[in-house]
């Protein structure tokens, strides 16, 4: 539970720099917020990447390029239910459309328990 925890944590600050990303490129230049949104996911992603090697699971090792692409390959079902809740979120709540964060934290809920259970998958064993 404790680690779970963590993770959670985790996912709020990779939340924050998701949502303040998206929101920045919609607002700020005026991007398509579908397109707005992989870029974003992809920061956040590599954030939270780091962030939970080292504290939620615990990994001594080094980072190394290949294990950040299979953890970006491993969040890809979870990065498709997240995007299909941003996506359905935006297109029918008129909320979320002014507001994009709103239908990123909807996708990133959506993601949790596929994201949690990847991550461990990807990072069993590997704090030895």
């Amino acid at each position: 539970m404790n680690q779970f925890f963590r993770f959670c944590v985790v996912g709020a600050v990779g939340f924050v720099i998701d949502a303040g990303i998206l929101q920045s490129l919609v607002s700020g230049i005026g991007a398509n917020p579908y397109l707005a949104r992989i870029i974003s996911f992809l920061v956040a992603a590599s954030a939270t990447w780091l962030m939970n090697r080292r504290y939620t699971f615990e990994v001594e090792h080094a980072a190394t390029h290949s294990e950040w692409v299979r953890y970006v390959a491993l969040m890809v079902l979870g990065a498709v239910v997240n995007y299909g809740a941003f996506a359905i979120s935006i297109t029918a709540w008129s909320l979320a459309r002014a507001q994009p964060w709103l239908g990123v934290a909807v996708g990133s809920v959506a993601g949790l328990g596929i994201n949690f259970m990847t991550s461990r998958l990807l990072f069993r064993g590997a704090s030895t």
